[in-house]
């Protein structure tokens, strides 16, 4: 008998979670498609150079993503990639864009957020090379900013694309290794070169306490380049004018949309 009442109720059971789960089913797809997730109203990505390490507090990329996620406006994702994470840092900006998560951009939402990238050496190339991505899919950027920049052999770092309203190269020219002296448009109609500017660290030297001797011997502006407080200040202040404010709940955290690049 006992056996019997029990079967009773295990087959009570699956008729009533047969009844509910639709109801249960539809109940929980309304709430995800109706569930708003955040968005960047502002997008800055860095990459560093080299061999160095995303979160590296001692390169020039990393110190200001770290000062302007302080000043930025709430709603604005500031984030530091290596240069040989490209592809994740493409992908986070269409995680980002991609507002109601249906995994296609709408016009509307490729222009949701102003996009700022910039880096250093071969990251500044890597910057380049993003927003170039980001254009064949009707991605505008704002900004690219170019430190230093050095492209692998088998990048163009020195043309930038259409869907890039404003550029600006620094470089120097001392050492082994020194940064692309001239970057263009594509089309000047739409992209506005800022300026070439070349930084003379044998007339004005900047001291880098935390360099590695090799790079103070062998690539010293290079190295100066990096970490010049004045050169990151000045990029920090044409990147803060850049960005639009957002009335947000809060500041995006990266771990919100993307995986750790490392």
């Amino acid at each position: 008998m006992r056996r019997f009442l029990a079967f009773r109720t295990f087959i009570a059971a699956l008729i009533f979670l047969a009844a509910a789960l639709p109801g249960l089913s539809q109940q929980l797809n309304a709430a995800l498609l109706s569930q708003k997730t955040n968005s960047a109203s502002n997008i800055v990505i860095g990459f560093v150079g080299g061999f160095v390490d995303h979160d590296n507090p001692h390169h020039g990329p990393v110190q200001l993503a770290q000062r302007i996620r302080q000043t930025v406006p709430q709603g604005t994702y500031v984030r530091v990639f290596e240069n040989r994470h490209r592809k994740q840092a493409y992908n986070a900006v269409l995680h980002l864009l991609d507002t109601n998560r249906d995994g296609v951009l709408s016009a509307e939402e490729k222009t949701r957020a102003r996009i700022v990238l910039f880096g250093h050496s071969w990251g500044a190339a890597a910057a380049v090379l993003l927003a170039h991505d980001l254009g064949q899919q009707g991605i505008p950027v704002s900004l690219t900013v170019q430190v230093d920049s050095v492209a692998k052999w088998w990048q163009n770092d020195s043309v930038i694309p259409d869907n890039v309203a404003e550029a600006v190269n620094f470089y120097q020219t001392a050492g082994i290794i020194h940064g692309r002296r001239q970057i263009t448009a594509v089309n000047p109609a739409k992209t506005e070169i800022l300026g070439n500017y070349r930084v003379d660290y044998k007339k004005t030297p900047v001291e880098c306490p935390e360099a590695a001797w090799w790079e103070r011997v062998f690539t010293p502006g290079h190295m100066q380049s990096e970490c010049d407080p004045n050169l990151w200040s000045q990029i920090e202040n044409m990147v803060s004018e850049r960005l639009a404010p957002q009335p947000t709940s809060g500041a995006v955290s990266p771990s919100d949309h993307a995986q750790s690049s490392r």
